[in-house]
């Protein structure tokens, strides 16, 4: 191998090496960081001329990593992270910082979680503002634009370069009006039964839904809504059911009866989502950690 060229190494041509190893892909890589496939193409080669390695190879219609980019991977995100850091300006003061900081959720994990947030917020850190913005199934650009800086959600996108922490558990189940109806008894009871069903604005069905759809079982949807805070207005004064997160018992089906679903369907984990670049950042770090306070309460009082 030849001796490595640093002057070929620069935080650009490492990006761009971290983009193709995360997208698996030349041209997605090359939509990631706003640039045309030649220019990563050319930055690549660069990059094998200064490592002395061919990095990515052909395989069928894609590219796969060489065993020397695998293993430098972490290497090099760990580079990038402590250049970043170098800008990241003096030490993080809570009672002093004055920014807005964006969470992406939906109306569940939003009315669960983050109003604890905003307390802790208003008392210990009265500066830092919070922007909520739905997030339904994430995608990863939505930490790589910067598009949030945070996602809070049960499903973790495939990337290399996402960052996660589970936060509490909760499980589906079926939620009606007793002052109108008697709780499902038994699988066929609940298929025959009229629902308010979930399709998220973004066009994914819950996963319960697509369980279901697995199973071959099949029930009547008369209503769907875009979102959980489209249940309880439906719900109420009608037979109909609803399935939903256990947790919303607490908060926006508080008024409502629940029990568990009439089939096997397995808890699911709450995730906090972050980018890799974000992982040392003081306020970042501080801001997960008020999260997790928040969930860590919660799961207290379950027991």
């Amino acid at each position: 191998m030849n001796p490595i060229d640093t002057l070929n190494l620069d935080f650009r041509s490492l990006s761009t090496f971290l983009a193709v190893l995360d997208e698996g892909s030349v041209s997605r890589a090359a939509v990631r960081l706003g640039v045309t496939q030649s220019a990563v193409s050319h930055t690549l080669e660069r990059l094998r001329q200064a490592l002395g390695d061919p990095l990515f190879v052909k395989s069928g219609r894609g590219i796969v990593p060489t065993r020397y980019a695998l293993q430098a991977g972490p290497h090099v995100r760990q580079i990038l992270d402590d250049l970043q850091s170098l800008s990241s300006g003096p030490p993080f003061s809570p009672a002093t910082a004055e920014f807005s900081f964006t969470i992406a959720a939906n109306d569940y994990q939003r009315d669960l979680l983050l109003p604890g947030l905003v307390q802790v917020l208003r008392k210990e850190a009265p500066g830092i503002s919070l922007q909520v913005i739905p997030s339904g199934i994430p995608r990863p650009d939505l930490l790589r634009k910067d598009v949030c800086d945070l996602v809070i959600s049960p499903h973790a996108p495939e990337a290399t370069d996402i960052m996660q922490r589970g936060l509490m558990a909760d499980r589906m189940v079926v939620f009606y009006d007793a002052a109108y109806r008697q709780p499902p008894a038994d699988l066929p009871e609940y298929l025959k039964a009229d629902h308010i069903a979930l399709l998220f604005a973004t066009g994914e069905k819950p996963t319960v839904e697509t369980a279901m759809d697995t199973r071959g079982l099949v029930r009547r949807n008369v209503v769907t809504v875009s979102n959980f805070s489209g249940l309880p207005e439906f719900l109420r004064g009608t037979d109909m059911l609803a399935t939903a997160p256990e947790g919303m018992s607490k908060h926006l089906l508080r008024d409502f009866a629940w029990v568990p679903l009439p089939f096997d369907f397995k808890t699911f984990t709450l995730l906090m989502l972050w980018h890799r670049r974000n992982q040392n950042d003081p306020a970042h770090k501080w801001l997960r950690n008020q999260v997790n306070a928040v969930a860590a309460a919660l799961n207290a009082l379950k027991h």
